[in-house]
């Protein structure tokens, strides 16, 4: 195995061309440069952090620990999806919508995947349990932060055009199809690229990283494909569910709009 060690210099000639990008966009006045920095050190010291718990949690097999560690993903990414919302829910709607939609679409597509697809043993076992969680939901975190962001934002938009159509006799679902069309086809889209171009435009991360680890490559491709057909399961329900939820909520018992139940983002 051809397994080649990286070191914190090597790490640092990276995180300097990372500065180089940055200052290039700050000499341009782009104001690009302090959100690429903050993202880069949150970066390095998340993945540290998360490392070391990992390689701790990896010594263990108590279940508990597992699903902790999957409650806190769980919550971290339906804050993320609450921070990228233009128009969102008031009260804790925005979170409580993603939390659920992401729960039951990559916490079932997971354990669906373990139990019956990899089989570990115990099939909990949280070096892969966690990995695969952790991709499923950093997908589909992307996916209902878009969906949402556009189902909101839009019909913040053409809330007039919406209460006409109810006015004309129109359901609230016939109302804004046309925009749950468009948030789930938003959503989707990322993952329908990358379903498209990979191994023809982009090798993807997860079996790039096997091969360089030293992987045989058709085995590291058998389990790409496994992970971009999951992640295609996952983000098509958690799509789809997210905009149910939050197309509902949008309306009362009396199919009303209620817009009073959008707020702006603050800032």
């Amino acid at each position: 195995m051809n397994y080649v060690s990286l070191s914190y210099p090597d790490l640092g000639i990276a995180a300097l061309l990372v500065f180089l990008v940055g200052f290039a966009t700050l000499q341009r006045g782009l104001g690009l440069f302090r959100p690429l920095m903050i993202g880069a050190t949150r970066t390095a010291i998340q993945l540290t952090l998360v490392g070391l718990v990992l390689k701790s949690l990896f010594s263990t097999t108590n279940p508990l620990w597992v699903a902790l560690m999957a409650l806190v993903m769980l919550t971290a990414a339906a804050r993320e999806v609450l921070t990228r919302q233009n128009r969102r829910f008031r009260g804790g709607w925005s979170f409580s919508i993603s939390a659920v939609s992401m729960f039951i679409s990559a916490f079932s597509v997971v354990i669906l995947a373990l139990v019956m697809i990899v089989g570990p043993e115990p099939w909990y076992a949280p070096q892969f349990s966690i990995t695969l969680l952790g991709m499923m939901l950093g997908n589909t975190m992307n996916a209902i932060g878009l969906c949402m962001d556009r189902l909101t934002s839009g019909v913040w938009q053409q809330r007039r055009e919406i209460e006409g159509r109810l006015l004309l006799g129109r359901t609230w679902r016939e109302s804004i199809q046309s925009l749950r069309r468009e948030s789930i086809q938003a959503g989707m889209t990322p993952v329908l690229n990358g379903l498209a171009t990979a191994g023809i435009v982009s090798l993807p991360g997860m079996m790039t990283g096997q091969i360089m680890a030293g992987a045989d490559p058709l085995e590291a491709v058998k389990y790409q494909i496994l992970v971009m057909f999951l992640l295609a399961v996952c983000t098509g329900f958690g799509t789809l569910l997210a905009v149910m939820f939050a197309s509902r909520r949008l309306f009362d018992d009396r199919q009303r709009l209620c817009i009073d139940r959008l707020q702006a983002k603050r800032s």
